[in-house]
């Protein structure tokens, strides 16, 4: 196949081209660059390969290569020849080239181990392939395949590319356009998806589980370990494996993974730490598909540790495995066909659809015992301990599969992927409720034993992108459990209009003010049922006044508020309340108020015919739950918008300015863009500025109105003084060169304290509303958009709008909709309204520059002029630095 000559000087080895990836099957590999060390491993791996296989690939057969083909092979310059080499264990399974054969145009090549072919290696190579491409100013392959060789036909067709194909001298010709579009991406988001879901429910229906650590000492964690899973019913085979022989009807003792038979699905790791590094070798030499690691001591405890921590996960990935740990609690799935308890928790919980995530196991005791008290059934449970592979996001892939999973529970002390975890959020919620339990400085700190980046972005802003995600925020949880126990056992409310019903004024009252607090809608509140009867005839009249308001098609939901009826049977009378509930199919939930004692009805109510209610002790939480029900399915009802590219957004031109700039930018330093670069760039993304022209001459500042037109602006050109009229660095309206003159002494003379001595003039624009828009690129979030009314409202009081690329247009609109302040766009206290039309195709503009982009450190338009339907961008800042590695970009990666 051709190539180019190998010209180019060598580059430096990008280091950060590696990344582990799971394969479609969910194991595990190491994909990197090649290098000219790896060429007795490509040798072996050319050797093993069949002859179809070889003559597919080189259209001719050659059992070995050459010195000379393994010295081209291996050694590239990472620019115009690039090669990527896919590794399980110590072996080579795959490998991808590409070779530059015009500025902007290369060609492709692969071959996949036979023993290694249906893993969707192919298509991980050529994601990597193609990112390497694009970051390398190419954005077209080509390939010469053989008729016959339909799978690599195939990765091309099914990649989400248009592909052409063209048959020249026995060879079938592809070409394509690799840079991303929406179907490309969908498919590798998809293919992602599957391979992700795979692992996880490989991690949770395993056939074969070993303990490795297994102890018949009642204070060592290997005995927990056997005991949850022996006690729980586990419907797979279980080994013990360790020192001393542990005799356990169920338990299979072994001194050695190496004396068991057939495949281990997951080990259980509970050995001290200084043994865990090689018995996660031996777990990959025997097979093992999964390790839990239960054990201590490793990122939290210091830089040693956290070294010791990756090496673990390169051992585990580089044999194909995940890792749960360390440090962690360990697993559970109530699935009758499993009934696992990995865990050190005592017993698995009542089966239900709650699937649960946590990180710390301390965090998961206290999740745990919540559920418990809440009394919600529970499908799945996993805590990651230090998180240092399997995650939060992996546990979202599962559930949006899982049938048994119909509410989605997270308690996040950090966030390593916040912007995959909103993509996959986003997808989830919109046919499963997310519920994220995260404190205030998640995301701004990292707990012991975490690793990745912490936000330097707006407050807010992740707490925003959750919100676009259509996540569920709990605070505590206890609250995490409180929306639970409601999306756990209740059909979801289709609007906010509630019932109040209670045997007290004042309790109705009180719920009453609380729902109107809570943005809910009391259509109907009654407090006057009669409970001073009796118990019997207190009984009969509550259930009377619920299924009047379950039959009332004025409500979507009930909320019972009883204060205490001596005699009254509450778990008797919860229980009928329930089967009414469930027969009307509306959502209810009831509180108990004053009580107490062991008798205190707060844990829901599941009756033997499979119905439910969730009891609380008090209003204000009863109604905080019903409330944030209520506003997801708000959000899930609503059109949820498409994306647009927008029009005269020239995407090459802005890659080509760019890629001229790189020389400009130097580590973690920002450069600034003059205004003739920073014009130029907008003016590529459809973005236009209003020309200004810069002096320190008078004469010079004449000339520029003459040519501009009056009635021109004058400014100070400091970044504070441009904006500030009040302060005497604006002048506006002046009609002709002598009041300009006038302007410029007068500025001069005002400004003098303020050592600002540059200014410039500048066509007059349309009287109106002003407005900010500004994009940064956050070393946690990835790319954050936001959005509010200038002046005073963002500075002083910080009314912005964020948001996180890529944006719907019903994203956009909501968006500028969202600051308090942005009602005085449409009308407000006689405010003539505007039509933000154009302001939202704006910030299209902005989020679709800023989500291609990632080079663009920081935009600002400031300010933006609104007048009816006008829209005047008066000036702009823009500063580029290195891209780095943004989370989610578009190569599958795992992290860390």
């Amino acid at each position: 196949m051709g190539t180019t000559d190998d010209a180019a000087p060598q580059q430096t080895y990008p280091e950060y081209w590696e990344a582990d990836v799971i394969l479609r099957d969910g194991a595990t590999a190491h994909l990197r660059p090649i290098s000219p060390e790896d060429q007795d491993l490509l040798q072996e791996f050319h050797s093993g390969q069949s002859e179809d296989s070889i003559y597919l690939r080189f259209f001719s057969y050659k059992p070995t290569l050459s010195q000379r083909e393994l010295d081209r092979f291996s050694t590239v310059d990472h620019r115009d020849r690039v090669c990527f080499v896919l590794i399980l264990g110590e072996r080579m399974i795959g490998v991808g080239r590409y070779d530059r054969t015009t500025q902007r145009s290369a060609e492709v090549a692969f071959m996949i181990s036979d023993h290694h072919q249906g893993r969707g290696i192919g298509s991980i190579l050529l994601e990597h392939l193609a990112a390497a491409a694009r970051e390398n100013g190419i954005d077209r392959f080509t390939a010469e395949v053989l008729p016959e060789n339909r799978k690599m036909l195939h990765v091309f067709v099914e990649a989400g590319y248009d592909v052409s194909r063209q048959f020249e001298d026995g060879v079938v010709v592809v070409d394509f356009d690799i840079d991303p579009t929406e179907k490309s991406l969908a498919v590798m988001a998809a293919r992602e998806h599957r391979a992700e879901a795979r692992s996880i429910t490989d991690l949770l229906t395993p056939a074969t589980v070993a303990v490795v650590g297994a102890s018949a000492n009642r204070d060592h964690a290997g005995f927990h370990a056997v005991e949850g899973i022996l006690t729980g019913g586990y419907t797979g085979t279980l080994y013990g494996v360790g020192h001393s022989p542990y005799e356990r009807d169920g338990l299979h003792f072994v001194s050695s993974l190496d004396e068991i038979e057939g495949t281990v699905d997951l080990a259980v790791i509970a050995v001290p730490r200084e043994s865990v590094e090689e018995t996660v070798t031996q777990c990959g030499r025997a097979g093992v598909r999964a390790v839990v690691v239960m054990t201590g001591g490793y990122a939290e405890d210091g830089a040693e540790g956290a070294a010791a921590q990756r090496r673990l996960v390169r051992i585990a990935r580089a044999a194909g495995m995940r890792v749960v740990g360390p440090a962690s609690l360990g697993l559970f799935t109530t699935d009758p066909e499993v009934s696992l308890n990995a865990s050190v928790l005592p017993e698995l919980p009542r089966r239900g659809g709650l699937g649960l995530f946590s990180q710390s196991g301390a965090i998961g005791t206290m999740l745990y015992g919540a559920a418990q008290r809440h009394g919600v059934g529970m499908s799945s449970y996993l805590s990651a301990g230090n998180r240092a592979d399997v995650s939060g996001n992996d546990l979202m892939q599962y559930w949006e599969d899982d049938p048994a999973t119909t509410v989605c529970g997270l308690y996040l002390q950090s966030v390593g992927n916040p912007r995959k975890f909103s993509r996959i959020a986003r997808r989830l919620s919109l046919s499963k409720p997310v519920i994220v339990a995260k404190s205030e400085v998640t995301g701004l700190r990292l707990p012991p034993g975490h690793t990745g980046r912490v936000t330097q972005a707006p407050a807010g802003a992740l707490d925003a992108m959750f919100r676009q995600a259509g996540v569920i925020r709990a605070t505590t949880a206890e609250q995490l459990l409180d929306i639970a126990a409601i999306t756990e056992s209740q059909p979801l409310p289709a609007s906010p209009r509630v019932a109040v019903v209670s045997n007290a004024l004042a309790l109705a009252q009180l719920a009453e003010d609380t729902a109107l607090r809570l943005r809910l809608d009391p259509a109907v509140v009654d407090g006057t049922v009669d409970t001073s009867n009796g118990p019997e005839r207190a009984h009969e009249a509550v259930l009377d006044a619920v299924r009047a308001r379950l039959a009332d098609d004025a409500v979507d939901s009930v909320v019972l508020v009883l204060m205490p009826v001596r005699g009254l049977d509450t778990a008797t009378l919860a229980s009928d309340v329930a089967r009414a509930a469930r027969d009307a199919d509306r959502t209810t939930v009831v509180v108990f108020t004053g009580q107490h004692g062991p008798e205190a009805m707060t844990t829901s109510v599941h009756t033997a015919d499979d119905a439910a209610l969730p009891c609380f002790d008090s209003p204000g939480a009863a109604l905080r739950a019903l409330a944030s029900v209520v506003d997801y399915m708000t959000w899930r009802s609503q059109d949820q918008g498409v994306m647009v590219s927008p029009e005269e957004f020239d995407s090459d031109g802005v890659e080509k300015f760019l890629e001229r700039l790189r020389e400009k930018i130097s580590g973690d330093a920002l450069y600034e863009l003059e205004i003739a670069e920073r014009n130029e760039l907008l003016g590529l993304a459809g973005i236009r500025v209003l020309e200004s022209v810069r002096f320190t001459d008078p004469e010079a500042a004449y000339a520029a109105a003459e040519r501009l037109g009056y009635p021109v602006a004058l400014k100070s050109t400091d970044p504070f003084l441009r904006h500030r009229l009040d302060l005497g660095g604006v002048v506006l309206n002046i009609a002709n060169a002598d009041q300009l003159g006038a302007a410029i002494e007068t500025m001069k003379r005002t400004l003098a304290g303020w050592n600002a001595s540059d200014f410039e003039v500048q066509s007059m624009a349309p009287t109106g509303q002003t407005v900010v828009v500004r994009a940064a690129e956050d070393p946690l979030i990835g790319p954050v958009l936001s959005f509010g009314m200038a002046g005073d409202a963002v500075h002083l009081l910080d009314d912005w709008a964020h948001r996180v690329p890529p944006l719907t247009d019903r994203d956009i609109t909501r968006m500028v909709r969202a600051p308090k302040a942005a009602r005085k766009l449409f009308g407000y206290q006689g405010v003539p309204p505007v039509d933000t039309t154009g302001l939202e195709q704006l910030i299209n503009h902005v989020a679709f520059l800023k989500d291609r982009f990632p080079e663009i450190a920081f935009l600002e338009l400031n300010p933006v002029v609104l007048s009816g339907s006008v829209v005047t961008v008066l000036s702009a800042a823009v500063k580029i630095g290195d891209p780095g590695q943004r989370t989610d970009s578009a190569r599958r990666a795992m992290l860390g």
